[in-house]
């Protein structure tokens, strides 16, 4: 029986209610008992950033992957910290590498096309967004932010099928 698992998902319950100080009570507690399992530090990264505590989400999550480097989420995190930070070029390798453990999970992919936008290299990326579009295919994030950066790369009639894909989900 996995413990942390469990303290985990009590955690994901009071995120999803926006209970914040009681998620981080929760998993203060058991940190004493469970202080080697990095995933305690992955949620509590998580809700520091959700509150806007850059800092606090960043070292977090760096405690975190000192005891799991190979983390896809931890790594995501780590990536995602580091490109609200304005530090694009760390971000992406984050990002990568948590692309490179989980693969295809548009989230990843979403950030790590908007790393290489702020890096000046969004055009040779579209191919990110496509494969996370096709992986959420009702993401509306992913729709949008796909069909900006066809017409920012002059792809306009593809830009405007990817539209009017947009404004038939929206009426329907």
């Amino acid at each position: 029986m996995d413990k942390v698992r469990d303290i985990i998902l009590q955690v994901e319950d009071l995120k999803q209610d926006k209970k914040f100080e009681e998620a981080i009570k929760l998993i203060e507690q058991n940190l004493w008992s469970y202080s080697e399992d990095y995933r305690l530090y992955e949620e509590l990264s998580d809700i520091f950033l959700y509150k806007g505590h850059l800092d606090k989400a960043l070292k977090a999550i760096n405690f975190s992957l000192e005891l799991n480097q190979n983390s896809a989420t931890g790594n995501y995190l780590k990536g995602f910290i580091l490109l609200s930070k304005d530090k694009v070029t760390e971000a992406i390798e984050f990002l990568k590498k948590s692309n490179q453990l989980i693969g295809n999970n548009s989230e990843v992919l979403r950030n790590l096309w908007w790393a290489y936008t702020l890096a000046g290299e969004s055009e040779k990326w579209i191919s990110i967004l496509k494969r996370a579009l096709n992986l959420s295919p009702w993401d509306e994030l992913i729709t949008e932010d796909l069909w900006m950066a066809l017409i920012g790369a002059g792809e306009i009639n593809e830009g405007n099928t990817l539209l009017k894909k947009i404004w038939k989900k929206t009426k329907a």
